[in-house]
């Protein structure tokens, strides 16, 4: 009998220590305990340590206290002023209710993941370019305050959210460098223009301190050629007055001979139906007519200008008595094309008058007896 009592006590010692190890529960540092007792919520959150529950009847779920790192996927929208740009962020949160992030939200990680692409998203669209690449401060300001707004019903706070990086389109990035470039070379441009003004008034200084001792400008000159002849080259260069280069212009300009003048021949009366009338042969007219048909001086009688010898002045129209008309004194010829020799030789007006007689003047003069 009283061996049946000792197995029956310790069965019932081993029961109960097995009921309490299967309730025993350890609630770490960083984490609280949640009790449900058959599907309700049960006292209040346990603490960190050494806690029991009873078993088969409560559950425990542990929340975890620890600030979350949560990365936002990169977001693509166009900002106010119409750039397509892509960003992502970083949201720092934590539970500060435990009980509320069991009981209010599904799954609080995921619900504070997609307000915060939305919330990303809204900010892209009210924001301009300029805003989101150097006034990040309060668009960070404002993106954790509109994912912080519903998420203390959850019993979870926005510790900080950051926007790590903007991905701008390659057309922009150009613009954007060439507008960076335009304005350092204006920059560059005013500094060069402020240093030319000072030094300009420093050299105005100067050369007013020059005029009053000449001398100072020769020392300076001979200055300046001790200080180039001091480098090793073989060219010295001696600045030369511009003064002393426009009096020998002038000089030079004094001294230079007029050149004559030719005189130029006297025009002939060209009239319709009239031979012109040459002027009177010269020796030297003569002398470049002979010269120019490939002829000796000494075929040409200057002397008297006459026919004699082989005639060939005489011949070319050069020599004796200027033509005339053969009745200068007949009625008016009609007027009709000129000949290609210009001087009436060629046909009438007809297009088949018969060339004029060559000759003196005496034998023109003669009228031709006709001939039966």
């Amino acid at each position: 009998m009283v061996q049946e009592l000792v197995v029956a006590i310790t069965a019932a010692f081993s029961a109960s220590v097995v009921y309490v190890a299967a309730g025993a529960r350890v609630v770490k540092q960083y984490e609280r305990g949640v009790v449900f007792r058959l599907g309700r919520l049960a006292g209040e959150v346990r603490s960190p340590g050494f806690t029991m529950v009873v078993p088969f009847v409560d559950r425990l779920r542990k929340v975890n206290m620890q600030i979350v790192t949560l990365p936002i996927p990169a977001q693509e929208g166009i900002t106010r002023d119409n750039v397509t740009v892509r960003v992502d962020a970083v949201v720092y949160f934590r539970v500060v209710d435990a009980a509320n992030a069991i009981v209010q939200v599904e799954d609080y990680r995921f619900a504070v993941s997609q307000m915060a692409q939305t919330s990303l998203r809204s900010i892209i669209g009210k924001s301009d370019l300029d805003d989101l690449l150097s006034n990040r401060e309060k668009l960070n300001q404002g993106l954790e305050l509109m994912i912080d707004s519903p998420a203390i019903g959850w019993g979870v706070q926005i510790d900080r959210v950051e926007i790590k990086d903007v991905s701008l389109p390659e057309t922009m990035k150009r613009s954007m460098a060439r507008q960076a470039e335009a304005d350092r070379e204006r920059r560059a441009r005013i500094i060069n223009a402020d240093a030319e003004l000072q030094a300009s008034k420093k050299l105005a200084q100067a050369a007013e301190v020059m005029s009053e001792q000449p001398a100072a400008l020769q020392l300076r000159l001979l200055q300046t050629v001790v200080a180039v002849a001091a480098e090793k080259n073989s060219t010295l260069v001696l600045p030369f007055p511009v003064e002393l280069l426009r009096f020998l212009e002038r000089a030079q300009a004094g001294q230079q001979p007029v050149q004559p003048q030719q005189a130029t021949p006297p025009a002939v009366d060209r009239q319709p139906g009239v031979a012109p009338v040459e002027p009177p042969v010269t020796p030297e007219r003569l002398g470049r007519t002979l010269g120019a048909l490939g002829l000796p001086e000494a075929f040409a009688d200057t002397d008297g200008l006459d026919t004699d010898g082989l005639g060939i002045p005489d011949t070319f129209g050069i020599l004796g008595e200027p033509r005339v008309p053969l009745d200068p004194e007949g009625p008016e010829r009609p007027e009709g094309p000129r000949s290609p020799d210009g001087f009436g030789n060629g046909a009438g007006p007809s297009g088949n008058g018969a060339a004029r007689p060559s000759g003196t003047a005496e034998e023109r003069a003669e009228p031709e007896t006709p001939t039966s």
